[in-house]
């Protein structure tokens, strides 16, 4: 408890768990963003929270992700709190119980870093033209928060093969869409994917996130899907040319 207390006691360790409450799953760099501190000063909060248990860590891939844990928390509630508000505490903790015992479904997150410039890739993201070109088909919308955008064959049927909604476009940072069949919306069980463009000196580091995938045959397509995909587009932007041959071919042959 007393290392629980002593985290709490910090204002800016209070606004990183708040900061995680509201989106969890957050890198070093982003939760540094929102602090008028450096990245050390952040690496060293984080780490008192981490020893209080009041957060978790993950690794996907190059990246670190940062989870909020609100159990030590509860514990706090269930020992001075509880007493008084028994019957109100019995019921939160059924939620709770429901929530974990829930089934995960799986994300993916895939990394790159690109010899270009953020504005230049969020071009090719969302240029109908240029995604024709490394992707396939044509992704299609105005690109803004709420527009439907589709999945556009390139052959000229006008077929949409996928689509989804436009949740977030931060142009040239970041993009939030949801991922499924032609014309689905975004409801709570969709599909999403998050691209975020950040830059380093003369590189871009592209991060690839997609979450809430319907089962784990989604998420091993998706494994070979994106590296694919973004491969093609790292080599359009680098190169002026895609790849010689498309190469989500080659998981379609080692499959067949």
């Amino acid at each position: 408890m007393d290392a629980v207390f002593r985290a709490l006691a910090d204002p800016t360790r209070r606004r990183l768990l708040d900061g995680l409450r509201a989106e969890d799953g957050q890198t070093l760099g982003r939760l540094a963003a929102g602090l008028d501190i450096t990245r050390q000063s952040v690496t060293q909060h984080l780490a008192v929270l981490e020893e209080a248990n009041l957060i978790s860590t993950v690794r996907r891939g190059r990246e670190k992700l940062h989870y909020l844990n609100p159990v030590p928390i509860h514990d706090l509630r269930q020992r001075w709190i509880a007493p008084f508000e028994e019957p109100r505490l019995r019921t939160l903790d059924t939620i709770r119980r429901h929530a974990e015992e829930s089934p995960m479904k799986p994300n993916f997150v895939y990394v790159t870093y690109i010899h270009a410039t953020p504005d230049r890739v969020w071009e090719a993201l969302t240029s109908a033209d240029l995604t024709g070109e490394f992707w396939g088909h044509n992704n299609v919308s105005d690109w803004r928060p709420g527009s439907p955008w589709e999945h556009v064959r390139t052959d000229g049927s006008g077929i949409s093969d996928g689509g989804g909604v436009v949740l977030e476009a931060d142009p040239p940072h970041r993009l939030v869409m949801t991922f499924g069949e032609p014309g689905s919306g975004a409801g709570p069980d969709a599909s999403t994917v998050t691209f975020l463009i950040e830059p380093h000196h003369d590189i871009v580091r592209l991060s690839v996130t997609h979450e809430n995938l319907p089962s784990d045959s989604d998420a091993e397509a998706v494994s070979h899907g994106w590296p694919a995909v973004m491969a093609n587009l790292k080599s359009l932007l680098e190169t002026g040319h895609v790849l010689p041959q498309a190469p989500w071919e080659m998981h379609a042959d080692s499959r067949g």
